[in-house]
């Protein structure tokens, strides 16, 4: 794989296996900062376990991931947790908000573990609320609000710290059509006002329609989309 100039994340010839089984095999990626990737591929193709790698939650076997120039495989944890709490963003398939947090609170917890005072970090977690559309539940506590607003308020959450990358693992699985094409809007919207990159895996084209650019995983091996003729 030629990196392509400018690309802000990248992976090569990556490869990890769960005992016998093969998750990835010689998987590559790149994303540059502004741009959304779609990674696409049937369930158990490897597509969640690239988002993994990628975000420095899982280690490969073998391969390179690098990020803005720093090798990641390379980071310890210490560093590879840094990194998630300043410079990336997170947005799961069931929100993970903390039930017993009100919505604000959720919203503005990554930047209190970053050493924010709370009224700060709360003022910037409800102006990324307005702009969510959810500054309304504040007060509420997740099992208050709907899913559709719930999941906003964790694409909020993502969003917080300025990311350089968001990683979204199947941002809209608990949603309905309408809920979900509207979290993708506002996701999409915010991430690119913010020249933020998305890695965005999904299995549905209605969503990877809302990305630049696509890559197919299947059987653990990436292929990019624009450069198949």
């Amino acid at each position: 794989m030629t990196i392509p100039a400018g690309s802000l994340l990248t992976a090569q010839d990556l490869r990890k296996a769960y005992g016998p089984t093969t998750a990835l095999d010689g998987a590559e990626f790149s994303i540059h900062p502004g741009e959304v990737v779609a990674v696409m591929g049937p369930s158990g193709s490897g597509k969640s376990t690239l988002l993994h790698c990628l975000a420095g939650i899982v280690m490969p076997d073998s391969g390179a991931i690098t990020y803005h120039g720093r090798e990641v495989t390379s980071m310890s944890d210490a560093e590879r947790s840094a990194l998630r709490r300043s410079e990336f963003g997170f947005v799961f398939q069931f929100g993970q908000l903390v039930p017993e947090l009100t919505c604000v609170e959720n919203v503005a917890l990554p930047l209190r573990l970053n050493g924010s005072p709370r009224k700060e970090a709360e003022r910037t977690a409800l102006a990324w609320m307005e702009r969510l559309e959810v500054d309304g539940l504040r007060k509420k506590r997740p099992g208050e609000v709907s899913g559709g607003q719930g999941q906003r308020v964790a694409v909020a959450r993502s969003l917080v710290t300025n990311p350089r990358v968001i990683f979204a693992d199947e941002p809209t699985g608990a949603l309905d059509s309408l809920n979900g094409e509207r979290v993708m809007e506002l996701l999409t919207e915010a991430a690119r006002s913010t020249n933020a990159a998305v890695v965005l895996v999904t299995h549905e084209a209605r969503v990877a329609a809302y990305s630049d650019r696509e890559i197919v995983v299947r059987d653990g091996k990436s292929r990019d989309m624009e450069r198949v003729v």
